[in-house]
């Protein structure tokens, strides 16, 4: 691939296009919002406008309900010789795309599962792909030669492909991402009228559950509007799920000490089937979900302690798996948690301690 055109310069759009002109791919820019086109231009994505004739590959990161209306203009105007979108959603496009009339021979459906909490080209980066799947939704009449190119984007982004069917994929991604982002949401909005004292003893796990609520609402309410239907299946079984929670817990109030068994069987079985589905969650770099052990340190809120922490695990020859960080309410310091190997955590214990760090069990 020698050039690109990308329509859209948000997040994803400018991501994939860092990446691509890191690689040497000529990379063109274009976007409705000039001001964020030439953002992403001043951050050596491209350059803006359109070339001077057709590209190898135009890549279409524009909001779900706009997909099919762009990519029939490209294929219309002949603008690129393959064409690929990388919406959220891939049934609800490749629909509208064969109601227009298109020759879907030149065009493939994608999504990179990435992301991140901000959008716009201020939030892009060239590595947003590396090591995380990207979806291939190929029909029987997609060109091999637009597979191939798709293929070629895939890798110079550095992502991982995945073949599949677009209404699979529209279910899956109902699952696993637009439902959380539901239930994250939902979540936080408890907190919008919460007691201040309540919100004051926010730790670490309502954080890690309320993060992705963060996101643009304009963005999701596209996505979502693009695939209601799968997603309202999953909450339909999550809402099912609910309502036999709150009836256990509500055994659990009884004075009868048969129905407050029942209730505590109830309330183990849904953490059961949690348990059980969490571990299905891959791992580190897309491997089987690993064991870990947690050493957590408590650490002062000074620039430097970071590295100096990460510098004593390196020269304990500890490999740092992953990392958490709880902030003390109204204190500088906070808890830092390091997920390491079951087998590296008592020798990391013991070189922080001998390096005057405070271990908390």
């Amino acid at each position: 691939m020698r050039t690109a055109l990308v329509i859209g310069t948000g997040l994803i759009g400018t991501s994939a296009a860092l990446a691509l002109a890191g690689r040497g791919v000529q990379v063109h820019l274009s976007d409705h919002d000039e001001a964020q086109a030439r953002t992403a231009e001043a951050r050596g994505a491209g350059t803006q406008g359109q070339p001077e004739g057709p590209v190898d590959l135009a890549i279409v990161a524009v909001p779900p309900a706009y997909v099919a209306a762009t990519v029939a203009d490209v294929l219309r105007r002949g603008l690129a010789r393959g064409v690929l979108d990388v919406a959220s959603v891939k049934g609800g496009p490749r629909r509208e795309l064969q109601a227009l009339g298109c020759d879907l021979t030149r065009y493939i459906g994608t999504h990179p599962m990435a992301g991140r909490e901000r959008s716009g080209p201020l939030a892009a980066t060239a590595d947003l792909f590396e090591g995380r799947p990207w979806v291939l939704t190929p029909t029987g009449g997609t060109d091999t030669e637009v597979l191939n190119l798709a293929l070629e984007l895939v890798a110079l982004c550095r992502a991982v492909p995945v073949v599949m069917e677009d209404e699979a994929h529209d279910r899956a991604v109902a699952l696993v991402s637009h439902t959380p982002h539901l239930l994250s949401s939902m979540v936080a909005a408890r907190l919008q009228d919460a007691d201040e004292t309540a919100v004051r003893l926010c730790g670490q796990g309502i954080r890690d559950v309320t993060r992705i609520a963060a996101s643009d609402p304009a963005m999701w309410i596209d996505i979502l509007s693009a695939n209601p239907g799968p997603v309202a299946d999953v909450l339909a079984a999550v809402a099912a799920d609910l309502d036999e929670t709150v009836r256990a817990l509500r055994a659990l109030e009884s004075a009868d000490e048969a129905k407050r068994g029942g209730g505590a069987a109830g309330i183990e079985d849904v953490l059961r089937r949690g348990n059980a589905g969490r571990e299905r969650v891959p791992g580190k770099h897309g491997a089987a979900s690993a064991v870990y052990e947690t050493v957590t340190v408590l650490i002062g809120d000074q620039p430097g302690e970071l590295a100096r922490i990460f510098a004593d695990a390196g020269r304990a020859g500890v490999n740092i798996e992953d990392v958490r960080i709880e902030h003390a309410t109204g204190q500088q310091a906070g808890l830092i948690q390091l997920v390491v190997e079951p087998s590296a955590a008592p020798g990391l214990t013991q070189a922080l301690r001998e390096r005057g760090w405070s271990i908390r069990q």
